[in-house]
This record gives C-alpha cells, sequence and structure tokens, in this order.
C-alpha cells in the first residue's frame, strides 16, 4: 500500500462503544449519509463513518493515485491501520457496499455488510447509472438549495435514490446537495466505474441487502450478487437505493445482526 495513502487523515464521525464498524458512503456522499441510523448503531458499537478521499471534507487523493473503488479501499483500509482499528466490522452503500465487500475479499475486515453495492450491472445498467448521476451531479452544481425548501422540488431531486423523499430532511438534502456538487473525486471515480468488477471471492462473511425500490441500481442486480455470494441476498422492503433514510429501524437492525 502507497505510504502516501497510509499518511492521509480523513474525516470521520465516531460514536458509540463496542466492538468496531466502519461506514462507508456512496459516491458524491458525505459520512452525514449514515445520520438516520448513527446512534442506533452507535448503542450497540463504536461506529466510524468516514468520508472516502476526495469527498465530504477528506482530502483528495494523493498525485499519481487513480480514483478507483479499490484505492479507495485501500484508503479506508489504511484509515483503520492508523487508528489502531483491527478487524472491524464494515457496511457500505452503493459504492461504499463494493468497498465494504473488497475489504472483505482482502480478509481485512471481520464481517461486510453491502447495500445495493455498485460492480454486479450488466453494461447497460452500468451507463445508465453512469448517465444519471452525471445528471444528478449538473443538478446539484446548477439547482439553488433554496429551492429544495420545496416540498416537490425535494422529491424530483431525491426520487432516484429513496422511495420516500418526504421522509428526508431538508436540511440533510441541502448538505448532501453541496457534497455531491462539490465533490472533487466524483468525475474520475465515477469514470473508474468502467472497469468495475465484482471483487474477488470473500474471506470474510458477507451480508448483501438491496432496496426494493432501488431505481438507480436496479434489484435484478441482486440476482447477480447472491450469485458472487454464494447466498441469497436480503430485500429491503420500501427502500430505494440508499435505504438508511428510507426505514433507518430495518437498515441498523440487519447492519447489526451481521456485523
Amino acid at each position: 500500500m502507497s505510504d502516501s495513502l497510509a499518511a492521509m487523515e480523513l474525516a470521520f464521525e465516531r460514536r458509540g462503544t463496542g466492538a468496531p464498524l466502519i461506514l462507508v458512503h456512496g459516491i458524491g456522499h458525505h459520512w452525514q449519509g449514515w445520520l438516520p441510523v448513527l446512534d442506533r448503531l452507535a448503542a450497540a458499537r463504536t461506529v466510524f463513518a468516514v468520508d472516502l478521499p476526495g469527498f465530504g471534507v477528506s482530502p483528495e487523493l494523493p498525485a499519481r493515485i487513480p480514483y478507483t473503488a479499490e484505492s479507495l479501499a485501500d484508503a479506508v483500509e489504511s484509515f483503520c491501520a492508523r487508528l489502531g482499528i483491527r478487524e472491524p466490522a464494515v457496511a457500505g452503500n452503493s459504492l461504499g457496499g463494493y468497498i465494504a465487500l473488497e475489504l472483505a475479499s482482502r480478509g481485512v475486515v471481520r464481517s461486510a455488510v453491502a447495500l445495493s453495492p455498485a460492480g454486479f450491472w450488466s453494461r447497460a445498467e452500468l451507463l445508465y447509472c453512469q448517465a444519471m448521476l452525471r445528471a444528478m451531479r449538473a443538478s446539484a452544481r446548477s439547482l439553488p438549495l433554496e429551492q429544495l425548501e420545496n416540498r416537490q422540488v425535494r422529491t424530483v431531486a431525491s426520487g432516484l435514490l429513496v422511495a420516500h423523499p418526504a421522509r428526508l430532511d431538508p436540511a440533510a438534502l441541502m448538505a448532501a446537495t453541496q457534497a455531491l456538487a462539490n465533490a472533487p473525486g466524483f468525475d474520475e471515480t465515477l469514470e473508474s466505474f468502467s472497469g468495475l468488477m465484482p471483487p474477488a471471492p470473500p474471506k470474510s462473511p458477507v451480508t448483501i441487502a438491496w432496496g426494493e425500490h432501488d431505481r438507480l441500481l436496479l434489484r435484478r442486480q441482486a440476482v447477480r450478487a447472491a450469485r458472487w455470494s454464494g447466498q441469497r441476498v436480503k430485500l429491503l422492503k420500501g427502500c430505494g437505493h440508499v435505504p438508511m433514510s428510507d426505514d433507518p429501524e430495518l437498515v441498523a437492525r440487519i447492519i447489526l445482526e451481521s456485523a
């Protein structure tokens, strides 16, 4: 692993006591995406919710290190080493879900939970995902934030990611929109998706769960994820691509049962 990655300091939120649990967000998001479930998880675990390099308020990757799911997983692994976190459980959503599975493939985590993980798409589904995310990024950069105070605008802005936009806190959606608009690692990471394949077979136990109403990574991709993992994928009923806001209790329960 790169020495420059080992020296990186990622932004993170730490809460709770107990066995360590690392939370990893998706592309264009930030650690605050886990806020709906954070205190539920912290009641039973020491939780570290991290901002990936080039996202949230974490610094960008060092020069000459490309933005790929693998290099971002390296950064999470280095983060754990820097803080002396040994064999944590890890949970991730979307790109973060892929990173969780990648760390399980390396055998460096005790267990991994992946919520609608990236990487199990067909070629057409990949192109659709990239197109939708580019459109969301463009919208985040052009939409005046105050318009998100309007319920109908919030529904349009977040309907691709959540099944129940009305449950989103407007302030949280504004912050997430800013994170998406400003993330310097977004474009290169999104381009790297073109070469993203499922990780090697896991060396640590994994749990995969998919939003019933996922409109970004369509739920039929769960069939491929089940084939890869050799086990049935859990269905998150009533949830979209980012399920933490749709049903915090369900998501927290699945993570704690598996972490």
